[in-house]
């Protein structure tokens, strides 16, 4: 896996924070080699990312992209860290 976009409906605040959230996971995760990025929901395509992130209602439109995680709180640190831990088979 080589790149995360973490998108929300207007690509500004929320997406911004789970983009800083997923950074900090990673590396606590040791995975140093992935790129993340945030943005609105517009730029959700397939090959834009291997793994796209938002809030769980969002997940459907990101799953007709690709791979995706759902948050149910979208700025939590700990919810961040559980799911790329499963994503990455850690």
């Amino acid at each position: 896996m080589k790149k995360i976009l973490c998108f929300c409906g207007s690509g500004l605040g929320t997406s911004f924070v789970m983009e800083m959230n997923a950074k900090k996971a990673l590396t606590a995760l040791g995975i140093t080699d992935v790129e993340v990025v945030h943005s609105t929901i517009d730029d959700v395509m397939p090959d834009a990312a291997d793994l796209f992130i938002c809030g769980s209602d969002l997940k459907h439109i990101g799953e007709k992209a690709g791979k995706t995680i759902g948050l149910d709180n979208m700025v939590s640190a700990k919810e961040m860290t559980e799911k790329l831990k499963e994503a990455f088979g850690l």
